[in-house]
């Protein structure tokens, strides 16, 4: 296997981690809503709930990025990039530049907000007192990875020609 493969596989199994990692967090979500009904029902507080669902909401969306770009779900300007025929490579190496810069600079700054609650010793304003760094560490992870997933496209895209999003659904209705 040569190394260029193994990259490739390693950077799909990243985003594919990414993809499992959120879908896990929909679940607590779920399990959260439940235990709250729960509590209601049987006249006991759940303190909290609400701020952890919220938690793990943004955990899920965060993790889901990469893997969403990977698959093609954002919303992209295939229209204007379709229209500009011969010079789509051009549009799309200009459109996935700004959005490396855009990610990139989120997840720094993520990261480094995240370094500062946690050095700050920063505790939530809900009735959970979780230390903040703990659910910005998810916000954190995911936009390193949405941040990996569009260098490497851009990277795929300059060198390769084409930038490796795989829009199963868009594609395949359109065509049919």
């Amino acid at each position: 296997m040569t190394a260029a493969r193994a990259l490739r596989r390693i950077l799909d199994g990243l985003y594919l981690l990414g993809g499992i990692i959120a879908s896990l967090f929909l679940i607590a979500i779920l399990t959260i809503i439940v235990l709250q009904m729960l509590a209601r029902w049987t006249g006991q507080v759940f303190p909290g709930a609400t701020d952890y669902a919220g938690y793990c909401m943004a955990a899920a969306s965060f993790f889901a990025f990469a893997y969403a770009l990977n698959h093609g779900a954002h919303i992209r300007v295939s229209i204007v990039l379709n229209a500009m025929g011969r010079a789509r490579r051009w549009g799309e190496t200009f459109c996935f530049a700004v959005g490396t810069v855009i990610a990139t600079y989120f997840a720094w700054y993520a990261v480094k907000g995240t370094y500062i609650s946690w050095r700050w010793n920063e505790i939530s304003q809900g009735l959970d007192k979780t230390p903040i760094w703990i659910p910005q560490l998810s916000m954190s992870i995911g936009a390193i990875l949405l941040a990996i997933a569009f260098w490497d496209h851009l990277v795929q895209l300059i060198f390769r020609g084409t930038h490796g999003i795989k829009a199963e659904l868009v594609e395949q209705s359109s065509a049919e």
